[in-house]
């Protein structure tokens, strides 16, 4: 098959796959082409070099290409073995669940592997509803678990649902940190499961109230629904511990982690639960196969999955997390302290967010409202582009709170590295409150968001 020149291959993109993305990453400035990308690095062809500190939304954490990792699947490639019998029993599978419920502690003794975090939740909900016999599932406002059915039926924000047509029904939100109505709702003993992020990522990277995640295990206990932790993001050592419900003494029924098992490099992901929710599902003989994936337990994910846990690991990435975490954070709320525009820094290990708001100025304010009413994302993005243009550093907003940027880079990131974002986010952020010339420029982005 002849080579299709790389002239036309963007050309492709657009018609095959799809236009409105490279629109609008053309009109924020960030439809680049990327040559190498290593460690924290992305190399880009035209000579700049990238800081990530986004990471894929979770998917980096041992950083991009992974030496150690790389050569890890070209071995698992060059024995040439079972990859994708599925009938077979799949050693390095055994291997990766082993580690994994070790590092998950709990009692978490079986492990289902699938390919993505929507898949896993898909899992959790089946799973809880076997366990329980029940089939109501109550989430939290500003979640984020998917966007298959079944995990958009767990959000709140109608974005992400809206023009698919109904969701799964018994499917109810509760307020993030409230206990109140958790306990009212979780009393009516129609739910099988209360799925919650441990730190609610999308939501604005929101940190639970002291004691909440452990009240709502023992209200989850008392009245007979499973608690899930959903980890995709907060997993594999991005909050500094192996697990976010690490730092609140939980211990779930399910708990869901993908992205960063890749390595970034073969999509996997794992369902760690119970013997009795084990149980539940595969029963006997005639369960042994009612709910398989294909790509579940295939030769290369395993061996990713496993090379992954040996860099972080070995390299001890889940201390460097809480070390340069809480580095970012006193330097980011050092520089910013006088930044109007800036509410607040918070976050946990290297998943973290900065809170912006309405400048105190009116003539700034009123440019800040006419965002708001032209996209809600519009001030956001915004950041995100002057971030890209100007300071080399590419993040994002969360994708349920506009307001909020993240900073989540790959957890071997150094001081220089974070220091290098401190200076971006800051130059945006003074800039932001002092100039009304910046918001005039911002105004046309703004407006070309509309027509996309």
């Amino acid at each position: 098959m002849p080579a299709i020149s790389t002239a036309i291959v963007p050309d492709l993109y657009q018609a095959h796959v799809n236009p409105q993305w490279a629109k609008l990453l053309d009109l924020l400035e960030m439809n680049v082409e990327y040559d190498r990308c290593e460690g924290v690095e992305l190399h880009v062809s035209d000579g700049r070099t990238i800081l990530d500190f986004l990471s894929g939304y979770g998917v980096h954490n041992a950083g991009h290409n992974h030496p150690s990792i790389i050569a890890a699947l070209h071995e698992e490639l060059d024995r040439r073995g079972p990859a994708m019998l599925q009938s077979h029993v799949a050693d390095t599978a055994g291997e990766l669940a082993s580690r994994l419920s070790k590092l998950a502690g709990g009692g978490l003794e079986k492990v289902f592997f699938c390919s993505s975090g929507s898949e896993g939740v898909e899992a959790a909900i089946k799973f809880s509803r076997a366990r329980t016999g029940r089939t109501g599932l109550l989430s939290a406002h500003g979640a984020f678990h998917g966007l298959t059915c079944g995990a958009l039926s767990l959000m709140s924000d109608p974005f992400w649902s809206k023009g698919f047509g109904p969701m799964l029904p018994g499917a109810e939100q509760v307020p993030f940190g409230d206990v109140a109505p958790l306990e009212a709702a979780l009393a009516t003993r129609k739910f099988a499961a209360f799925i919650v992020e441990p730190v609610q990522g999308e939501g604005g990277v929101i940190l639970p109230p002291l004691g909440y995640l452990e009240t709502a295990q023992a209200l989850c206990r008392r009245y007979g629904s499973l608690l899930v932790a959903d980890e995709v993001q907060t997993g594999m050592f991005r909050s500094g511990r192996f697990l976010a419900s690490h730092h609140f003494s939980i211990v779930p029924d399910i708990v869901v982690i993908a992205k960063a098992l890749s390595g970034g490099l073969v999509p996997v992901g794992a369902v760690l639960m119970t013997d009795s929710v084990y149980d539940a599902v595969y029963g006997s003989l005639k369960r042994s196969i009612v709910h398989t994936s294909t790509f579940s337990e295939n030769g290369l994910a395993m061996r990713a999955g496993l090379a992954t846990l040996d860099v972080l690991e070995e390299e001890r990435l889940g201390d460097r997390a809480v070390e340069m975490g809480e580095y970012l954070r006193l330097r980011l709320r050092a520089s910013l302290a006088n930044c109007d525009v800036v509410k607040e820094v918070r976050g946990i290990g290297l998943m973290n967010g900065i809170e912006f708001q309405a400048p105190r100025k009116l003539d700034l304010r009123l440019y800040f409202e006419m965002f708001q009413k032209i996209h809600p994302a519009a001030f956001g993005q915004m950041l995100v582009r002057r971030m890209f243009r100007e300071s080399h550093i590419l993040t994002q907003i969360s994708g349920n709170n506009f307001l909020v940027l993240k900073a989540a880079p790959p957890l071997l990131v150094t001081r220089e590295q974070l220091d290098q974002y401190v200076d971006g986010v800051t130059a945006a952020a003074v800039g932001l409150g002092s100039s009304g010339a910046l918001w005039t420029e911002a105004l046309a982005l703004a407006r070309g968001v509309m027509n996309i």
